[in-house]
């Protein structure tokens, strides 16, 4: 089924739902997966601003790698960086470059138009991707 599942976590309410769905895709088929979070940095004249400090991500993400391995799950963390509202091809170039089978990440719940105008990440994802994609609500 899926040999490799990319996993795109955030510090969300669904992010949880996202890590069941993906230990079940990984249970059914013995699949490796890449817990993958991006933060996301704004630039300025004068600085670079995050919402989050690495540490604080890198923690987040153990968390959720730790989650997984510890139901017998072949896991890997990888924190990447990217531009504000370009996460999505960093998803995307992170799932290429481990030849991912199937994406599994979360949506907050915008609809269409919503998620257009907001530039939400699964929409991009969805639109970007010649790889299945699993969206979680």
């Amino acid at each position: 089924m899926f040999e490799r599942i990319v996993a795109a976590v955030d510090e969300s309410e669904v992010a949880e739902r996202v890590l069941a769905t993906t230990q079940e895709l990984a249970s059914l088929s013995g699949g490796e997966v890449w817990i993958v979070h991006v933060v996301e940095r704004e630039p300025s004249k004068f600085a670079v601003s995050t919402a989050e400090t690495r540490e604080e991500a890198q923690v987040m993400l153990d968390a959720a790698a730790q989650k997984l391995a510890s139901a017998g799950i072949s896991v890997h963390a990888e924190l990447a960086h990217s531009i504000y509202g370009y996460a999505a091809r960093e998803i995307m170039g992170i799932a290429a470059q481990h030849d991912a089978g199937v994406i599994v990440l979360g949506s907050r719940g915008h609809g269409d138009l919503a998620g257009l105008l907001l530039g939400s990440t699964a929409h991009k994802v969805i639109h970007l991707s010649d790889h299945p994609v699993v969206v979680v609500r």
